[in-house]
């Protein structure tokens, strides 16, 4: 076979303000490679079919902290891009995998359609089996990282008991769609929050019981009303957080999952209310779902995989075709200007 094109998304520039195609993340079509023919050197070769583009990837756009000030957790300029994502091994020389694999990683599938990994950039690989025969993009939503976060945070964090209340914010989303239908099959009344009239309705199809859209209805007084509320879920925080503190019952749990509406602006607006954590004696919980998710993964596969299949759980995609449209996705995220998970389609597993 001659060389093919590897095309590459990469980081062109750090992120100021709302991440730009074409200026901040490029599409890089310039580097071949010869499948039949290129070393291995004990690793594998694959080819990536799927992408997840999640809302903390514009964490990862920023310049690194100052020394002593923090993490460096970012994307590297000029080079790819990485995050979850679905691929098939087309050669293999380590044991762990062998040619005709399917495969996922939560965070570190480089965002180009052909690489090589070796050593420990595969200890993350889960090899998927895939035996109700489920659309592999679902691996990288509901059944991927994003789906493993709604559970393992509801799982660790939410105390559930029947009759309570639970707002959830994005609740049209990856995550938080999820935690709706959890929230759900345990009994509670659910108040969930998202910005179009689309994902009003299949907040509605997934069972919430109270929906708003927040752009339009004051968060407060749907709270008041409808609430006190038991538990938190946040995917935004900002001003939705501090009108969570307010209408929050006493012994309340808050869980930390995200907060959108301020990685584009810096988290400028300060919450207010933070005191009414310690006068309704609010439980705070925030958590990564790369530390956590081991404890529930078998746990969660075990458990939504038949539902998914059987059209109990139900979830929602945005398709982006072509490894080129990357960045156009990314900033749609930023934006809130997707509908639901938003999935790349990188290649089919034949072609």
């Amino acid at each position: 076979m001659a060389p093919v094109t590897n095309g590459r998304v990469i980081l062109n520039a750090y992120a100021e303000g709302f991440p730009e195609p074409g200026k901040t993340i490029i599409y890089d079509d310039a580097s071949i490679i010869d499948l039949d023919n290129v070393p291995l050197e004990g690793g594998v070769l694959i080819k990536t079919l799927e992408l997840s583009v999640d809302p903390y990837f514009r964490n990862r756009m920023n310049p690194p902290p100052p020394p002593g000030q923090g993490t460096a957790n970012g994307f590297t300029l000029g080079q790819p891009l990485h995050g979850g994502g679905v691929a098939v091994v087309l050669r293999s020389e380590d044991d762990r995998l062998k040619a005709g694999d399917k495969f996922f990683e939560s965070f570190s599938l480089p965002h180009q359609h052909y690489s090589i990994l070796k050593g420990s950039q595969l200890n993350g690989v889960e090899i998927l089996k895939n035996p109700h025969n489920i659309p592999w993009s679902a691996f990288t939503g509901v059944l991927g990282m994003p789906g493993l976060s709604a559970y393992a945070g509801w799982k660790e964090h939410s105390k559930a008991k029947e009759g309570e209340v639970a707002f959830v914010t994005s609740g049209a989303g990856p995550v938080g769609s999820l935690v709706v239908q959890l929230a759900k099959i345990e009994g509670l009344k659910v108040i969930a929050s998202a910005g179009s009239e689309e994902k009003l309705q299949f907040m509605r199809d997934l069972g919430a019981d109270v929906v708003f859209n927040y752009k339009t209805t004051d968060t407060k007084e749907v709270l008041a009303k409808e609430g006190p509320i038991d538990i938190y879920w946040d995917n935004v925080g900002g001003e939705t957080l501090d009108a969570a503190l307010i209408n929050a019952n006493i012994n309340a749990r808050f869980i930390e999952c995200g907060m959108i509406s301020g990685y584009n602006n810096g988290h400028s607006k300060g919450i207010k209310n933070i005191y009414q954590v310690v006068a309704r004696q609010i439980s705070m919980n925030g958590f990564f779902v790369g530390r956590l998710g081991d404890k529930y993964r078998k746990e969660f596969l075990d458990f939504i995989e038949p539902k998914i299949a059987n059209g109990e759980i139900k979830y929602a995609e945005d398709r982006f075709i072509g490894l080129e449209k990357v960045g156009e996705a990314i900033a749609q995220v930023q934006r809130g200007l997707v509908k639901a998970k938003a999935v790349v389609h990188v290649a089919s597993e034949n072609i």
